[in-house]
């Protein structure tokens, strides 16, 4: 399937705020919506001025954030909001907890990546276990009780030495649990929307697919 293989920082800026594409770096004064605060392009700051206001553009703008926020394509991302739209309650929120339950954010979620990308590739390596079986779908959705753990081949990696001392320095959401000494992770609950700190309007993008 097709991936964004250009500059992440691009997708910042045209979105006009953080979206925590690179971990770390984005609180740094090396992000690139600090240095250049303005759509990418060849009119540079000029573009910020041509941008559409539309309820339209809203409601796309909207989409685009929460496809590359969780790195998401297009196709696979209209599949979770028909997901969404058929289950109990509002579209919008199950929408985005459906999001929150893929295996390579709640990877990122409990720290043991900086970025929903890196989690995505150490998933796709196989070097998480849920329940005790090597899984390697980062779109694996995770439910109440599921036990997320770096596998045991994988602890004696360089990587995986060095994140063990930073375990625990990022606060992890109320709905998982982390265990820093075995290096694994549980799902408590299914999260609510609340809970979920992402920045996005839920029901710009309901409305957008509702057209």
């Amino acid at each position: 399937m097709a991936r964004h293989t250009d500059a992440v920082c691009k997708l910042c800026r045209r979105e006009g705020e953080k979206l925590f594409l690179k971990g770390e770096r984005c609180l740094t004064n090396k992000c690139a919506l600090e240095r250049h605060p303005y759509p990418p392009g060849m009119h540079g700051p000029q573009a910020q001025w041509r941008r559409k206001t539309s309820d339209y553009a809203l409601q796309l703008r909207e989409k685009q954030k929460a496809r590359r926020i969780y790195g998401v394509m297009e196709r696979q991302f209209r599949r979770y909001f028909r997901e969404a739209e058929k289950s109990v309650g509002l579209t919008g929120p199950t929408l985005v907890i459906l999001l929150e339950r893929r295996l390579d954010n709640i990877v990122y979620r409990l720290g043991f990546a900086d970025s929903r990308a890196q989690a995505r590739q150490l998933v796709r390596h196989g070097h998480f276990e849920v329940n005790g079986h090597k899984v390697d779908i980062p779109s694996f959705r995770c439910k109440p009780g599921d036990v997320i753990t770096v596998c045991a081949n994988s602890r004696g990696k360089r990587y995986f030495k060095d994140r063990a001392q930073l375990l625990g320095d990022r606060p992890v959401p109320n709905w998982l649990v982390l265990d820093v000494e075995q290096m694994s992770g549980k799902v408590l609950n299914i999260p609510q929307r609340e809970e979920i700190e992402v920045a996005l309007q839920d029901q710009l993008i309901v409305e957008y697919y509702s057209r």
